[in-house]
């Protein structure tokens, strides 16, 4: 599939999609002491699964395209929502949501070397650039305008974590540029989603399952977690995955990786909103680099 030019309503799918997983991020941190992070992201995605079910029903009847090319669709689960969500859930408990964030906006890096590696991709001088824009203004940041905070700077468990979270990401948004999905299940955006979303929920729930019998993980109950999990499956799991598969099929993974940078500041200016706190100039500063990456790295090259 050939990629197809940035249009203003591919950015706004793709600026969407990181806008909601920051309150994701920042909702995770807020749970983690009433809910264990694994079975936090089973709740979420058994929630979505529900809410898709009237939709997408007829995505499990024995004639579907997903039964055809059910290999595929169990990656993309394991990919996107078992590994994924489970690793930046387990990172929040030891990171802060701006930390996870920002580490995962490592993304443009990991998308150019699995795509180069993994999916023929080339590189192109103009991605390398728009790269070091965006990382730019992700360091600004993080340092919070003083460049001494960045040089200070000590990963912890949660950031490695959300490392692997970012390479599992990566792999997952190239394949959904690959072909070979059947256009009964891909054509109709809500059958595609279940599809992954049914596998998705079967790894989250081992690896739930898991967490609970090795570990004295409880669930305490109370109506701000009832929100929180319907905010969580409704927001960052149906609607950011729906924007985000759309924007990757339109701009390609390449493209679409820069605007995940634009997470470490929604996340930083939510963090803000919550503590009371006005924006201060470096992130004006920091929104314009990291948008000049998205522009620079999204231009095509003249002829």
């Amino acid at each position: 599939m050939q990629p197809h030019k940035l249009t203003p309503f591919t950015a706004f799918l793709l600026t969407l999609a990181p806008l909601l997983w920051a309150g994701n991020a920042i909702v995770g941190r807020l749970v983690y002491p009433m809910v264990p992070p694994l079975m936090l992201n089973f709740l979420r995605w058994g929630i979505a699964f529900l809410i898709l079910l009237p939709l997408a029903w007829p995505v499990f009847r024995h004639t579907s395209g997903l039964w055809t090319h059910w290999r595929r669709y169990a990656l993309l689960g394991l990919l996107g929502i078992g590994l994924y969500n489970c690793l930046q859930y387990m990172a929040l408990q030891s990171s802060t949501p701006i930390n996870v964030t920002l580490v995962a906006a490592g993304m443009p890096v990991w998308m150019m070397l699995i795509g180069a590696l993994f999916f023929g991709a080339r590189i192109a001088k103009r991605q390398v650039l728009g790269a070091a824009l965006s990382l730019l203004g992700v360091l600004l940041v993080l340092g919070r305008g003083d460049y001494r905070q960045v040089l200070e700077l000590r990963l912890v468990l949660g950031d490695v974590l959300m490392i692997l979270a970012t390479i599992a990401w990566s792999f997952y948004s190239w394949m959904l540029t690959r072909p070979g999905d059947a256009v009964d299940v891909r054509a109709n955006w809500s059958h595609f989603l279940m599809a992954q979303v049914g596998f998705g929920l079967l790894w989250s729930g081992a690896f739930a399952g898991g967490e609970w019998a090795i570990s004295s993980a409880q669930i305490t109950w109370s109506w701000p977690l009832v929100l929180a999990l319907l905010y969580v499956a409704v927001g960052p799991a149906l609607i950011a995955f729906r924007c985000w598969g759309l924007g990757v099929q339109r701009a390609g993974p390449s493209t679409a990786a820069f605007f995940s940078n634009l997470m470490p500041l929604f996340t930083a200016l939510l963090s803000a909103a919550f503590l009371g706190e006005l924006p201060q100039a470096y992130h004006g500063m920091a929104f314009l680099l990291i948008v000049g990456g998205i522009v620079v790295s999204s231009r095509r090259p003249s002829l």
